[in-house]
């Protein structure tokens, strides 16, 4: 059976409720942005229409592990599943609480009837700021359990941004992917054969050291940076150039044609005209919700990413 296994950074997607704990001030019905129950739902069946179409034009089944990014709740993920494209599909959600100053994490979407949560657990990554103290960022989130019969070992992250310059923040997302790599490197040392995903917004590109870091340290094949292109393809686009920030990277013994009942079969960024904006300047580019504090209404800043995977029946 194919199986497509996604990404999606979904663009801020807050309640409309006040958090004491939590800088979201820009997300209430008051604020400069009006983030009103109107537009909250909007955005919900919005996300909804594009996860359940996510994969392949001949694979019409939903992902059935979708990993998310800045979500601010399990409210908002529990009204995300609870929207029409999605309130038939049997997800559900593994997601915990981090200590992110903007209060939005990663969480994890997974089709009930195909996989199994066996664990699952936060990682915090640590940073200190230029004072000496406490820099918090988002966690990442390790899941561990079985697509149909196979154990897979899936991490999604989202890494610190590049707000204050590629150079300067650089050293918040190779903190991110050395604290990744160890996790990786105790798991594969009790078990080789462990099969990993790690999925994310990376704010770095496929040729950048934090990604290159984990993907050749810890063994894992990134099919991400045979897609990317500057000029034409990516996940988010930045001054007209195109980033593939999201990408999604798997470990080498899925390509096991001997050993391993999984056969990879595609990578792409999942670009439909109708998550693009459709005319003008910006043309192409991802239909985002804002745009600074003016609201267009759209889906999201990034496109999704996507891996299929095919299990050999015989074998499950």
């Amino acid at each position: 059976m194919k199986h497509t296994l996604a990404f999606y950074n979904i663009e801020n997607l807050f309640d409309t409720e006040n958090d004491a704990f939590t800088n979201d001030d820009d997300f209430l019905p008051h604020s400069k942005k009006r983030w009103t129950d109107k537009r909250y739902h909007n955005k919900l069946r919005k996300i909804g229409s594009v996860i359940a179409t996510i994969g392949d034009e001949e694979h019409d089944i939903p992902p059935a592990l979708v990993g998310l990014a800045e979500v601010e709740n399990q409210k908002v993920l529990s009204d995300l599943l609870e929207h029409s494209d999605l309130k038939d599909l049997h997800y559900d959600f593994v997601h915990f609480d981090s200590s992110d100053e903007r209060g939005i994490d990663v969480a994890l979407l997974y089709d009930a009837r195909h996989f199994i949560v066996d664990s699952a657990q936060p990682l915090s990554v640590y940073l200190e700021n230029e004072e000496g103290g406490r820099d918090y960022t988002r966690d990442i989130l390790h899941v561990h359990g079985h697509l149909d019969t196979n154990a897979l070992h899936i991490f999604v992250n989202h890494w610190s941004s590049r707000r204050d310059g590629p150079e300067a923040s650089e050293y918040k997302r190779l903190a991110a992917s050395d604290r990744l790599l160890h996790e990786i490197q105790d798991i594969t040392s009790k078990d080789p054969s462990a099969q990993i995903i790690v999925m994310g917004d990376f704010n770095d590109n496929p040729n950048n050291t934090s990604v290159v870091n984990l993907e050749t340290q810890a063994d894992l094949f990134n099919p991400f940076k045979h897609i990317w292109s500057p000029q034409d393809k990516g996940s988010l686009n930045h001054d007209f150039e195109w980033n593939l920030f999201d990408q999604i990277l798997f470990s080498h013994n899925v390509l096991d044609d001997v050993n391993s009942n999984v056969e990879f079969i595609t990578a792409d960024v999942f670009d439909e005209r109708f998550v693009t904006r459709y005319k003008g300047r910006f043309k192409g580019q991802p239909f985002r919700t804002y745009a600074g504090k003016r609201y267009l209404g759209g889906y999201s800043d990034h496109f999704p990413v996507y891996i299929t995977f095919k299990i050999e029946p015989e074998n499950v």
